[in-house]
């Protein structure tokens, strides 16, 4: 991502220190009065919440700063999905379905959200199953909603061994000729994706959505 202006700068300030009655105005601000591009917006809430990642990771946040950076998340991104969906161009079309989930031992779900968002206005049907997801769990909701495309989601490093012990479910449950699995969060990168077992690994919204129609053959 390119440099960030002192205005952006101060978004992704203000929403990493749970600073959220600044944030959600200066979100709106910059969507409505300053005709920002929402996705620009977007990708500065990603920013953000990497930092509330890691300070969740490094025990100076707890569960209460990741529920409430989940929410100022959501708040924003309600506010800019109809300005992205009034592009012209930007009208979704149904490529395909994407089952989406944080593994188990791991309550992440900002990174997640993110994902399931950029997938939903790229015309993707997107199932959110949730975190800290049971192996179980993944082959039940493969089975029943028989998507194209599986996202393991998890950003502790402990999130590995369950992405590779879902993986290898999937695999003696005969689903994995089937679909493609992407994994992503935190600190994954190609050592881990060998490791798990996964088609690919992507450490942005942007990479989910390119795997993904890359997979499912729609133009990129």
């Amino acid at each position: 991502m390119n440099e960030l202006s002192d205005l952006e700068k101060q978004l992704v300030d203000w929403l990493a220190d749970m600073n959220e009655d600044e944030a959600l105005a200066l979100a709106k601000r910059m969507l409505f009065d300053d005709k920002a591009d929402p996705l620009r917006v977007l990708e500065l809430c990603r920013l953000a919440m990497d930092i509330v990642g890691k300070r969740f990771e490094e025990g100076d946040y707890f569960l209460p700063e990741l529920v409430l950076a989940g929410e100022m998340l959501e708040t924003i991104g309600g506010l800019a999905k109809p300005l992205i969906l009034s592009r012209p161009g930007e009208a979704p079309r149904k490529l395909g379905k994407v089952l989406v989930g944080t593994v188990h031992g791991d309550l992440h779900d900002i990174g997640k959200n993110i994902v399931c968002f950029m997938l939903d206005i790229n015309g993707f049907e997107v199932k959110d199953i949730g975190i800290d997801v049971p192996v179980q769990k993944f082959i039940d909701e493969i089975t029943a909603f028989k998507p194209d495309v599986v996202g393991l989601s998890g950003f502790l490093t402990l999130a590995f061994d369950s992405m590779k012990e879902t993986i290898m479910a999937i695999e003696e449950a005969g689903l994995r000729d089937k679909l493609k699995i992407m994994i992503g969060g935190g600190q994954i990168d190609e050592t881990v994706r060998s490791y798990t077992g996964a088609d690919a690994f992507g450490t942005t919204a942007v990479d989910a959505v390119a795997l993904s129609k890359s997979w499912i053959g729609a133009a990129a």
